[in-house]
C-alpha cells in the first residue's frame, strides 16, 4: 500500500473517535446493577430465602466468581487485574466471532471481514484496558487506538477530525445482557471506512493465518492466531499508557 492510499490523520481520529465514542457507553453500562444482583455478592447469603433468590444468588456467585465489573471481587481487584480481565474474559468470548469466519475457509478469509472484526475487537479491549489504567479522555483513547492499531503517533486534540456525529450511540435503554459483545459488531461498522489500516494492526501469525485458509479447522487456528494479537495489541497499549504516564498529570502507571 503506497503512502497516497493511507488515509489522512484527520479521518483516521474521526472514524477512531466515533468507535471509542460507541465503546465507552457500554463499558459505562457492564458496571451497572439493573437487577441487584451483582450487590448480592456484597451482603452475606441469607440462611432462610425462596427458590427464586436462591437462582438469583447462584448468579450473583458466578458473576463474583469470574470478576465481572461492578461485583466485590471486582472491588478488590487492582488495575492490572481488572485490564487483564478485559483481556482474558470479554476479550476471548469477542475472539469467537472473530475467528468464526475460518470455520470456510479461503472463502472468506479473501474477504476483509475477520481483520475488520479483530480490528474491533483489539479496539474495544484497548478503550477497556486504558480506562482501568486512567486513561478516560476520549483524545487519549484516540491517540492509543491510533498508535496502536495503525501505527501512527497522533495527537487527537490538534488534529482536524471530520466532525462526523454519525455512530453507534449506545443508551441505557439499550443495554442488552450481551451488549459487550454486540459492540464488537456496531464498532465494526464504524470502523469499515479503515479498510487501508487493518493490515497495520497486531496481527496473527504467518503459521495460523495460513491455517486460517484451511476450512473448519481454520476457526481453531484463527481463534488462537486472534487470541495472541489481542493479548500483544493489549501489552502494547500498556507499554504506551505506561510511556504517557510521566508525561500527563493524573495518569496511572502501568506496573
Amino acid at each position: 500500500m503506497s503512502d497516497t492510499d493511507r488515509l489522512g490523520d484527520d479521518k483516521v481520529v474521526g472514524i477512531l473517535d466515533r468507535a471509542a465514542r460507541g465503546i465507552n457507553p457500554v463499558l459505562d453500562l457492564a458496571m451497572t446493577d439493573p437487577f441487584g444482583i451483582k450487590g448480592r455478592t456484597f451482603v452475606p447469603t441469607q440462611e432462610e430465602r425462596s427458590a427464586a433468590e436462591a437462582v438469583l444468588d447462584g448468579i450473583a456467585w458466578v458473576l463474583d466468581t469470574i470478576q465481572f465489573p461492578g461485583t466485590a471481587s471486582w472491588e478488590k481487584a487492582n488495575d492490572e487485574e481488572r485490564a487483564r480481565w478485559w483481556v482474558t474474559r470479554i476479550g476471548a468470548l469477542n475472539t469467537i466471532a472473530v475467528a468464526f469466519p475460518g470455520m470456510f475457509g479461503v472463502l472468506l478469509n479473501r474477504l476483509p471481514i475477520r481483520d475488520l472484526l479483530g480490528f474491533a475487537n483489539q479496539a474495544l479491549v484497548l478503550v477497556a484496558v486504558a480506562r482501568e489504567h486512567g486513561v478516560t479522555e476520549r483524545a487519549e483513547q484516540v491517540d492509543l487506538l491510533a498508535s496502536v492499531l495503525c501505527r501512527r503517533e497522533i495527537d487527537a486534540r490538534t488534529v482536524s477530525a471530520d466532525g462526523d456525529e454519525s455512530g453507534p450511540v449506545v443508551t441505557e435503554s439499550s443495554w442488552r445482557p450481551f451488549a459487550l459483545i454486540g459492540v464488537l459488531w456496531r464498532t465494526a461498522r464504524t470502523l469499515r471506512a479503515l479498510t487501508t489500516e487493518l493490515d497495520q494492526r497486531p496481527g496473527p501469525g504467518r503459521t495460523s493465518s495460513l491455517l486460517g485458509n484451511v476450512p473448519v479447522i481454520g476457526v481453531v487456528a484463527a481463534y488462537l492466531g486472534e487470541r495472541g494479537a489481542l493479548a500483544r495489541a493489549a501489552q502494547q497499549g500498556e507499554q504506551w499508557i505506561g510511556s504517557r504516564a510521566a508525561l500527563t498529570p493524573g495518569l496511572r502507571r502501568v506496573r
